[in-house]
């Protein structure tokens, strides 16, 4: 009786497995969010925007968070410290806030949208401002530091090309409303956690005398378990020479002596996205 007890039950589970894993099979699998949140982090040993330094040489801790959704919209949020003389007095951090829409089709991608740049706590009264805003109109600038400016991209492959137009003073810089920047930008996939990179950009800067310039780009990366190693030659052909008082000589606000904030750099990196 035991015996038959037993198989009469292996019989059973014979015919229950099959079915359970027909079940599962047919059973639909959960379909993929519509929405992504990453997060980003990243140690430089300087921080260069559009080839000008921002920290005079000085390390700059980053960071930002991003949402997108799968119809193509996206915001997000970057920070950085920056440095009093590279154009912000009396502020220390860097804010900013975009927002848009991008898709691809294969090989081609096109991005639409805008950005915020804002440096709370800056004073950009006419008794704090640097050469950066000396553009000799006889206006100067007045309140927090701030840049507001549309974009429009275009991709294939690995190239993209940006157009950024100033709707705002350029940084504040009076008189500057319509400075646009337009770039270039190269990402290569080696294999094996390798890529390079490149950029070339040239700014259009708005009535300001001699402050049109052209910046570039070459650089290394290395993926190391999701930990980005990079490390960069950063140069431009801006006006900074302190010793002729251009353009782009930067004074430190804090007592060291100004800099050529244009000066050819090379650029380390430790990057993580999470």
């Amino acid at each position: 009786m035991r015996k038959t007890i037993i198989a009469a039950s292996l019989a059973c589970a014979a015919f229950a497995l099959p079915n359970l894993a027909a079940a599962q099979a047919a059973a639909p699998a959960a379909a993929p969010s519509d929405h992504t949140l990453t997060g980003n982090a990243g140690l430089f040993s300087q921080y260069r925007f559009r080839g000008i330094m921002q920290t005079f040489g000085k390390p700059a801790i980053q960071g930002g968070i991003d949402y997108s959704h799968s119809s193509g919209i996206y915001a997000g949020n970057w920070n950085s410290n920056v440095s009093e003389g590279a154009g912000f007095p009396g502020g220390n951090i860097e804010m900013d806030f975009y927002g848009g829409w991008k898709k691809t089709w294969g090989d081609w991608g096109f991005d639409v949208g805008a950005i915020y740049y804002y440096y709370p706590g800056t004073e950009a009264g006419p008794t704090k401002l640097g050469s950066p805003f000396n553009n000799k109109s006889g206006k100067v600038a007045d309140g927090n530091v701030y840049n507001f400016e549309g974009y429009i991209a275009g991709s294939w492959k690995f190239l993209t090309l940006k157009y950024s137009h100033a709707f705002s003073d350029y940084f504040q810089a009076p008189n500057t409303d319509g400075s646009g920047y337009l770039e270039l930008n190269a990402n290569y996939d080696l294999g094996g956690g390798w890529g390079v990179n490149g950029h070339v950009g040239h700014l259009n800067f708005k009535h300001m005398s001699k402050a049109d310039y052209t910046d570039w780009k070459i650089g290394v990366t290395k993926d190391l378990s999701g930990w980005v190693i990079g490390a960069a030659y950063v140069d431009t052909n801006a006006h900074g020479s302190c010793s002729k008082g251009e353009f782009y000589c930067f004074p430190n606000n804090s007592g060291s002596k100004a800099k050529n904030a244009g000066k050819a750099t090379a650029v380390i990196s430790v990057t993580k996205t999470f």
